[in-house]
């Protein structure tokens, strides 16, 4: 005689809230110099941090990352610690 032992499996259910990176306009910083912390920080290939750069030159903003919080502070943490203006939203 066979027995099934049922479980009662529970799944909990996690609500991610995903945020961006945006990056802010300066008069300090370089094209050359933001595009490099974005390949360095943010993954960037060379072509998407150009193209980030002058649409924060053009717009006065731009966001350069999406995904958790939890993984973007410490992103943009050396972001402003290179000297870039940035916040999480």
């Amino acid at each position: 005689m066979e027995v099934e032992t049922l479980e009662n499996v529970q799944k909990e259910e996690q609500i991610v809230e995903i945020k961006d990176i945006i990056l802010y306009n300066d008069d300090v910083n370089t094209f050359d110099y933001v595009a490099e912390l974005l390949i360095k920080y943010c993954n960037h290939q060379p072509l998407q941090a150009e193209q980030c750069a002058w649409i924060v030159h053009h717009n006065g903003k731009c966001q350069i990352k999406r995904g958790e919080f939890k993984d973007l502070k410490p992103i943009c943490q050396a972001l402003l610690d290179g000297g870039l203006s940035a916040t999480i939203e």
